[in-house]
């Protein structure tokens, strides 16, 4: 490196340590308070919407299934984000400044990398589990046993903290990055090896394999709608004998579709919502950390908001899970003749929303 070019990037090293170490509220009092308010409203969001998902799995059996397993593990780390992650982020964004030292910024930051790769990890579980239940029924039984599911779910939680906790809290992610980072900000620089490695594994492979999985699982619904047309049109003839078993096993595809439907935007939003943030990471390092904080903020935000908007994506999806989150909400689960082998798809109505459905 020759002296002009050695001395043009002291002037921009030290340039960025002169805007680092510059803590200051440049907020009025006013939109700090909105944005409070804002974010407080969200981490409520998360935090409540994935608790209601977690009872409702452990409380009613007819929600317990392999599936749902991995749903009741992603609502945990989502609603823990909402708990340990969102509550720090939201006064470091707000206010400019870290308050909480230098070692609870390594745990924050741990933290936030480990639940964030959780989630993904999660839906790709998700997508596993959908595609043997829709492309390969026949062998759902032995893929997705209770010892497979446990251990999908380890697997999701134990690469997730071995990738944040070890490299963070030891200082490899930053092992050659010449900026120092004053005690009154929190801020995740990472080097170029830990910005891909760690990209590539949290998101863009699990993305990859999403996107393949619900792509087969697509053309497999298409499959089965024709066939369900096909039957439905048979049974309108009178033709076929067993015509209860034909509606059962109609029922049974119209059930597998909708899961995999629903399941296949909920993974659609999480990509909408992280894919911007995992871009930046990846490219941040080699354009010499000059991303903007308020593109970090937003990126990270739009992230943190997809942990707020699964259970919504599930109660107005999923007529079982809308009417468990009801009972709860409502308190119907403490009134006489509630209990947890109640049928969710059966359960009485009240006119308004019997319309509503209809």
């Amino acid at each position: 490196m020759d002296n002009g070019s050695l001395e043009l990037f002291e002037k921009a090293n030290t340039s960025l340590q002169i805007e680092l170490q510059s803590c200051t509220t440049f907020r009025n009092q006013a939109s700090r308070i909105f944005l409070y308010a804002f974010l407080s409203v969200g981490i409520v969001c998360t935090v409540v919407g994935n608790f209601l998902v977690v009872l409702s799995i452990a409380y009613f059996k007819q929600l317990q299934s392999p599936t749902n397993s991995f749903v009741m593990s992603l609502a945990v780390a989502d609603c823990l984000v909402g708990l340990v992650v969102m509550p720090y982020s939201m006064i470091r964004t707000v206010e400019g400044c870290w308050y909480f030292g230098v070692l609870f910024c390594q745990l924050h930051s741990s933290l936030d990398v480990m639940l964030c790769t959780a989630s993904i990890f999660h839906l790709s579980c998700i997508a596993y589990d959908r595609y043997y239940a829709v492309c390969n029924p026949l062998v759902y039984s032995l893929k997705m046993s209770h010892s497979r599911v446990a251990l999908l779910i380890f697997v999701c939680w134990a690469v997730p903290m071995l990738i944040s906790f070890c490299p963070i809290m030891l200082d490899l992610h930053v092992a050659g990055v010449d900026i120092l980072i004053p005690e009154d900000l929190c801020v995740f620089l990472v080097n170029r090896i830990y910005a891909v490695m760690a990209s590539l594994v949290a998101f863009y492979l699990p993305m990859a394999i999403m996107l393949i999985a619900y792509w087969k699982i697509y053309k497999a619904a298409k499959r089965q709608a024709r066939q369900i047309s096909a039957m439905e049109s048979q049974m309108a003839s009178g033709v076929g004998k067993d015509s209860s078993k034909k509606k059962r096993h109609r029922n049974t595809m119209k059930r597998e579709r909708k899961a995999a439907k629903t399941l296949g935007i909920i993974m659609g939003v999480f990509l909408i919502f992280w894919m911007p943030f995992f871009t930046v990471n990846i490219v941040d390092p080699f354009i010499e950390y000059s991303t903007e904080v308020v593109v970090w903020d937003i990126f990270l935000w739009l992230g943190y908001i997809n942990s707020s908007l699964n259970p919504f994506l599930y109660g107005f999806f999923n007529r079982s899970f809308r009417r468990a989150f009801l009972m709860f909400i409502g308190c119907r689960v403490c009134l006489p003749g509630s209990s947890p082998g109640m049928d969710l798809s059966q359960t009485r109505k009240d006119p308004n929303e019997r319309a509503d459905q209809q």
